[in-house]
């Protein structure tokens, strides 16, 4: 793969940030940051995209493959998409400001 074609790919590895009680705590106690990411992506294209798009340093990526549930519509039944949680642990002294406060 070419180098921008690898950059472009790390661009869409990080599909957003999970805000949630316990993504808040984990914050606080671990200076760790969630995200929702794509299905296919590694913990090192993990790494490698927080790195770019945030310029943080990253200690380490943990993953969790979650699959999605069967759900009925009246007679019809479906499932939902699965879907992968990553738990990023940021360097001491590296933070990561979503809302752009100064």
């Amino acid at each position: 793969m070419s180098a921008a074609g690898h950059q472009e790919r790390l661009m869409t590895v990080l599909q957003g940030p999970m805000f949630t009680e316990k993504s808040a705590t984990s914050a606080e106690q671990h200076n760790q940051v969630v995200f929702k990411v794509r299905t296919d992506a590694t913990k090192a294209e993990i790494r490698q995209a927080v790195e770019l798009m945030f310029e943080v340093k990253v200690d380490g990526v943990q993953v969790i493959n979650y699959r999605g549930k069967n759900k009925r519509f009246g007679q019809t039944s479906g499932r939902r998409n699965d879907w992968k949680k990553a738990y990023v642990r940021l360097a001491e002294g590296s933070q990561i400001d979503f809302l752009g406060a100064d």
